[in-house]
């Protein structure tokens, strides 16, 4: 049997999901099974375009549904490291590129919680990989598809 898979996450997005699900399986079920109802009451099932279309959303709905679920179950609360001298989980990270001397500044999440576009880097990604555990003035390689980067840590906040 294979090991089974662990969402990483904090504490804050794992009630955030259980929030989600609540309401996709309280409201929007309702909204989706009223839209079901409305479609029928329009007659002939095989050509009623308004019916696929809510059956469609009812089938994404209870997709999603099962995925939170999933989500939940097998859940692995993260606590931010109270290490303030290394890289961990919550940490808000200012590291230089080598290459083109560019300074930017990311936060290491959990992988549920990753959004490079807000600068939140998971945890389980190459360049969060890279820097776990590295201390301010280290210079660490990190294994991208592109090939090796090089970053200097320059300052880690909690």
């Amino acid at each position: 049997m294979g090991k089974e898979t662990r969402y990483r996450m904090s504490a804050e997005r794992l009630e955030q999901l259980k929030e989600e699900l609540l309401y996709l399986q309280t409201v929007r079920e309702k909204e989706v099974a009223e839209q079901i109802k409305e479609a029928r009451s329009f007659g002939d099932l095989s050509e009623n375009s308004e019916y696929d279309e809510a059956k469609t959303e009812q089938g994404k709905l209870y997709s999603k549904i099962a995925e939170y679920k999933d989500l939940i179950e097998h859940a692995e609360i993260i606590e931010n490291s109270n290490e303030t001298d290394k890289v961990g989980i919550g940490s808000k990270v200012t590291v230089r590129d080598i290459e083109f001397d560019e300074t930017e500044v990311y936060q290491i999440v959990g992988s549920q919680e990753a959004n490079p576009m807000e600068g939140r880097i998971s945890d389980d990604s190459p360049f969060g990989r890279g820097l776990f555990g590295h201390k301010v003035g280290e210079i660490v390689d990190v294994h991208a598809p592109e090939g090796v980067l090089q970053f200097e840590i320059i300052k880690i906040e909690k």
